[in-house]
């Protein structure tokens, strides 16, 4: 198991975010945390990437628990955050945003195994290479959405965490953002992808976890999801 959270509770003062939540990834598997809003999936990211620091569960990454460590460490141990406001700096240019996120590997590389570099970015990121000398508030939502994941994929991450990648996006914007993932997908990196767009969710992820009220209430893959109607109509459908 590459990422496994174990009951894991999460507080904002007294409300208790997250109560219990267990979910796991392998190496290279791209999977969905998906429901509503305000149910604790945002939590969820930000409790493996240490921004909220757990009241109690663990967080294993390759059997190294997470739990306790600040964000710089954890991202030093090769997880990238997407942040759901992609926090774009506007007065910088594409490239140099992307320079921002440079940083080595976490850990040693298979010589046949490539890193991200400002190349390899540009060469799955055409949208990118074309602004590349545009400042950041000149992109459209769709490009800092592409910029902000271009950016955490410029540290190398083992495990990509992503929020929200295609909220308030118009369908084209969707669609290339969802072909962008899969990209990212085929390189081999690990992603757990916050969502509430089943569509675009079952065009990337091949498993799915459902949550309500910071709790998982369904685990399964595109069929078990797709036979799973009284869990679509009860906490994910309007």
């Amino acid at each position: 198991m590459f990422l496994e959270v174990r009951d894991l509770h999460s507080y904002y003062g007294k409300s208790h975010i997250l109560q219990g939540v267990d979910l796991n990834l392998d190496r290279g598997e791209t999977v969905c945390l998906l429901g509503r809003n305000g149910v604790g999936k945002t939590t969820t990211l930000k409790s493996i990437m240490g921004m909220v620091r757990p009241a109690s569960g663990k967080v294993l990454l390759d059997t190294e628990d997470l739990v306790g460590r600040l964000p710089y460490q954890i991202a030093r141990l090769g997880v990238g955050l997407v942040p759901e406001d992609r926090r774009i700096l506007p007065s910088l240019t594409v490239h140099e945003n992307l320079l921002i996120g440079m940083k080595p590997a976490a850990e040693p590389k298979d010589p046949d195994q490539k890193v991200w570099d400002p190349d390899r970015v540009y060469r799955i990121f055409s949208s990118l290479d074309h602004r590349r000398d545009h400042m950041g508030n000149q992109l459209s939502g769709g490009e800092q959405q592409m910029l902000s994941v271009a950016r955490t994929l410029m540290g190398n991450p083992r495990l990509l965490l992503i929020d929200e990648p295609t909220e308030g996006l118009a369908p084209l914007l969707v669609k290339a953002v969802t072909e962008m993932l899969k990209d990212i997908q085929r390189s081999g990196v690990t992603i757990l992808l916050v969502e509430q767009n089943l569509k675009a969710a079952i065009e990337v992820a091949t498993r799915f976890y459902v949550m309500s009220k910071g709790k998982i209430v369904f685990e399964g893959d595109r069929q078990a999801l797709d036979a799973a109607v009284e869990v679509r109509s009860r906490y994910l459908e309007v």
